[in-house]
C-alpha cells in the first residue's frame, strides 16, 4: 500500500516513538497545520493509554483542532476501539494507517 511522504513520515515517527521505550505500540498524527506528535502507549497501575489516544492528547494540548491523518504501529492486526475514537474526535475521515512494527501497511481505516 503506497502511502504519500507526509504519511510515510507518520508511520517512520511511529515506529521510532514505539522502540524508543519497547512499547508495544506507537503512533503519530499530523495536525491541520502539518504539526505531527507522536507516542508510544502506557500501560502504568495507574494509567493505560494507548499510544494513537496520547497522540492526540499531545496534539490537543498543543492547540491543535483539527487531524489530517494518523498512523500507528502495532502487533495487532487490528485499529483499537479507544484510538479510532480519539482521531475521528477532530479528524472526521482523515485516514489512520495500521502498520506493523517494521513499517509494512497493513490497512487504512477511513470510517
Amino acid at each position: 500500500m503506497g502511502l504519500d511522504d507526509e504519511d510515510t513520515k507518520l508511520v517512520t515517527l511511529a515506529r521510532a516513538a514505539r522502540a524508543r521505550i519497547g512499547a508495544v505500540e506507537g503512533a503519530a498524527v499530523r495536525d491541520g497545520d502539518g504539526r505531527t506528535y507522536a507516542a508510544a502507549s502506557v500501560a502504568l497501575p495507574s494509567l493505560t493509554i494507548t499510544a494513537l489516544q496520547l497522540s492526540v492528547a499531545s496534539a490537543v494540548a498543543a492547540g491543535a483542532v483539527r487531524l489530517e491523518a494518523a498512523a500507528v504501529v502495532t502487533e495487532a492486526s487490528t485499529l483499537d476501539g479507544a484510538g479510532r475514537a480519539a482521531v475521528r474526535d477532530l479528524g472526521v475521515g482523515a485516514p489512520i494507517h495500521v502498520a506493523t512494527p517494521d513499517g509494512t501497511v497493513l490497512a487504512t481505516v477511513r470510517d
